[in-house]
């Protein structure tokens, strides 16, 4: 049986992949697609196969996409373009993801008597991360000012690295409330793995970049070794860090940021070998999402995780970015459409696997299951609202009146584009006509 599935899969990535170039111009995202795919197969899956979350194949799977993940998000960021262009990504980074995390716990405290203090920091931290392309239309449609789409963008690339270390820290202090006599061991083990994570990979990135570019200058690399040569960094900063007791996560996504800023053109030789390849991990990911994990979290539904649920996805988010744009000189329309697109996905299923198979938690169950609820929600109330949401926020936009003789609204304030996660690369850098741009400050 279990061949007849991994045959029906098959068949779905390839029908799925026929009709994909008009998907995309509907509300039908591909997460929504595998979710939807793999809560189909999971009973036949239950029937005839020993599901769970234990499997040494969801483990290696998650390991896997995280890192390639982690890597290349952080290897298309420049830090010139950051502190020249991008002062409302940095807002919402520097400011807004801390007060996310912070209204999270608070919420989580609130609502769920059963977690313990460190417990809802965690299931905070681990909802914390952003995943644009769960919102493709946001991203991709130019009726959406250019600026803001980048916003978007450059916030879901760089916000699930940085939640990593309170992710660690915070199941770490979890863990060690739980264990009076292993306290010592968590706090030591937390500050090892966000301290010598980063070395490690800065080093990986700086040399292994320095070699790769020097090498294709020099004609002894071939076009298709220097992708699995970037590709390999990644691979070699995590195995770095976990052989000398760091963070291998941590390693690969500092990694891709040293990679991305001293040696760009490593960088994007890994996106082009990535751009299928990773987005077929992701796909896969999202299946196993709705064939394993959300059904053995359902078992965990009442009316205080969907109230979490609810307001993870809205105030929890929405509050602390109106607060972290205020005096940005945007409009308030502005500050609720990038409010509700924080969508929920990738980062915090594969950080709530990486809680339950590394850490030891009283309420693990109840953690896992909320994490999986909440992305289940945001894949489609994101994906369904993205595209008429941004068909709306856009004409609005565009129908406001400017005051003679004032500055250019700061929605349309042009700014370099970044590349965007798997698929949607081509759609992110069309620029938008001329004519429709707004002036530059």
């Amino acid at each position: 049986m279990n061949l007849w599935i991994t045959a029906a899969a098959c068949l779905f990535l390839i029908l799925f992949g026929l009709a994909s170039g008009r998907l995309e111009k509907t509300v039908f995202t591909p997460p929504m697609a595998f979710v939807g795919f793999g809560l189909v197969i999971s009973p036949f899956l239950a029937l005839h196969t020993d599901v769970r979350l234990s499997s040494e194949l969801l483990k290696l799977l998650a390991e896997i996409t995280l890192v390639l993940v982690l890597f290349t998000d952080a290897s298309r960021i420049r830090f010139k373009s950051l502190r020249q262009q991008y002062k409302l990504p940095l807002r919402l980074l520097g400011i807004g993801l801390p007060m996310s995390v912070l209204t999270g716990f608070l919420a989580g405290w609130w609502l769920l008597p059963g977690l313990e203090a460190w417990e809802a920091a965690a299931l905070a931290a681990i909802l914390a991360p952003t995943d644009a392309a769960l919102g493709q239309a946001t991203i991709v449609n130019p009726a959406v000012p250019g600026r803001i789409r980048q916003t978007l963008n450059v916030e879901s690339g760089l916000n699930d690295g940085l939640a990593l270390p309170l992710v660690l820290i915070t199941l770490s202090l979890a863990s060690a409330s739980q264990e009076p006599a292993g306290s010592t061991h968590w706090l030591l083990f937390a500050i090892k793995q966000v301290g010598l994570g980063p070395l490690a990979g800065a080093a990986v990135g700086w040399a292994g970049g320095w070699i790769i570019v020097r090498a294709v200058k020099s004609g002894w690399m071939s076009h298709v070794f220097r992708n699995l040569a970037a590709l390999g960094l990644a691979g070699l900063a995590y195995c770095g860090a976990e052989l000398i007791g760091g963070n291998g996560l941590i390693s690969a996504f500092v990694c891709g940021l040293t990679l991305g800023n001293t040696a760009p053109d490593a960088s994007r030789y890994l996106r082009e070998f990535a751009e299928s390849e990773g987005q077929l991990l992701v796909l896969v990911t999202f299946l196993a999402f709705g064939a394993v994990m959300v059904p053995l979290s359902m078992a965990y539904l009442s009316w205080r995780t969907l109230a979490y649920v609810v307001l993870s996805l809205t105030l929890v988010r929405m509050v602390p970015v109106w607060l972290c744009l205020m005096g940005t000189g945007l409009r308030p329309s502005t500050r609720l459409f990038v409010g509700w697109f924080g969508p929920r996905g990738l980062a915090s299923i594969l950080y709530a696997l990486l809680m339950y198979d590394q850490f030891k938690i009283g309420g693990m169950a109840e953690l896992f299951s909320l994490v999986i609820i909440t992305v289940l929600v945001s894949v489609y109330a994101h994906g369904i609202s993205a595209a008429p949401l941004a068909k709306a926020y856009g004409a609005r936009v565009a129908a406001s009146p400017r005051p003679p003789g004032r500055e250019a609204p700061e929605e349309i304030v042009v700014v370099d584009p970044i590349p965007v996660r798997w698929p949607y690369q081509d759609q992110a850098h069309r620029r938008p006509h001329p004519e429709k741009a707004g002036p530059e400050h």
